[in-house]
């Protein structure tokens, strides 16, 4: 099997060459990559045939070889971007009667990314570290690696955009689409935060958006317990609002977690009493957690038997609106507030 995985990166160097567009390069990560036909997803099914110690060992140099190949096609694709990039310049010239911006009005950070960034603070100093994941994303990665099978149900709840013409393809619903890019990448033990913008195609009302902002965290290791999350959310929670919260969890299903809850904030905008935002409930949801599926850590090369994980997921927007007393998520990405003031 080894030398039928270095004749595979060996093709691949031999056919990237030949690569000069964004649409070949995705026809030849389909090629390769592709969860039904991929050549690399051929061989990793054939791991199921090996004895246990043979298995560990060919499971490693399959992931070894994954990493180099998905290098080779990065690579690859930061020339074709590099190479756009200067044909546009070559034809674009610089419009020399625009207006100069004033240096004493340069702007600000947005309310989403300063958050975001005080996010990744407090993590970064509970021992987590900051990983990053496209937004464009393929279909296994994004569905079927977490528990999320074609034809399942669960895919109806986050009902996505596709790409004309690239039906694996579409952009991320959700930042649990990084949830096996880093275990395959770095293993376990690991503490892990993945903050992102997605995208669904639902109605937008005053807690919804069809593009907004997530942050993923996921812990796996030996004898990880729930306790253990509700630890962590309470902590991060305390930090990022600078005071004691009230927290309650509720079950419910999500299919890359196995028990599965939904972490409620009492709701700021109101002080508990009810408003439009917290649906007169009091209770304000911002975001998902529970114990990672035991498939989605064998997606990930990680043996289930002897490892256990917590994952968790939060709207960003949802925390802004707390910490600020936003009334309507619209706010964030919309330039044009007038149609909002007699909501």
């Amino acid at each position: 099997m080894q030398d039928k995985i270095k004749k595979i990166i060996d093709d691949l160097r031999v056919e990237i060459k030949s690569v000069v567009s964004e649409e070949a390069l995705v026809n030849l990560e389909q090629k390769y990559f592709s969860r039904k036909s991929g050549v690399l997803s051929d061989l990793m099914k054939n791991l199921a045939t090996l004895g246990v110690e043979e298995k560990k060992v060919m499971g490693k140099i399959l992931n070894d070889a994954k990493v180099l190949m998905e290098e080779i096609v990065g690579s690859a694709r930061s020339s074709i971007e590099k190479s756009n990039f200067e044909e546009i310049a070559k034809t674009e010239a610089i419009d020399i009667t625009a207006p100069q911006i004033s240096a004493k009005d340069p702007g600000t950070i947005h309310i989403l990314s300063r958050i975001e960034r005080d996010l990744e603070k407090v993590f970064t100093s509970m021992g987590f570290i900051v990983f990053d994941g496209p937004e464009l994303e393929s279909d296994y990665y994004n569905f079927t690696a977490v528990n999320i099978p074609p034809h399942h149900p669960a895919r109806d709840m986050q009902d996505t955009f596709y790409i004309t013409g690239h039906p694996n393809w579409v952009l991320r619903t959700h930042t649990s689409s990084t949830q096996v890019r880093a275990l395959q990448k770095y293993g376990a033990p690991i503490r892990v935060i993945v903050p992102g913008r997605c995208f669904r195609n639902e109605a937008t009302d005053a807690r919804h958006e069809h593009t907004f902002d997530q942050l993923e965290g996921m812990v796996v290791g030996h004898d990880v317990s729930f306790a253990h999350m509700k630890g962590v959310i309470k902590e991060f929670l305390s930090k990022i609002f600078n005071t004691e919260v009230e927290v309650r969890y509720r079950p419910k299903f999500y299919p890359f977690v196995e028990p599965g809850v939904n972490v409620e904030l009492s709701c700021f905008l109101c002080a508990g009493k009810g408003c439009r935002v917290c649906k007169k409930t009091g209770w304000l949801e911002i975001g998902g957690a529970g114990m990672i599926h035991p498939n989605v850590l064998r997606e990930g090369g990680i043996d289930p038997e002897n490892n256990q994980g917590f994952a968790f997921g939060f709207g960003i927007a949802r925390i802004v609106m707390l910490r600020y007393g936003i009334s309507d998520a619209r706010y964030f990405l919309s330039s044009d507030l007038r149609q909002y003031i007699s909501e």
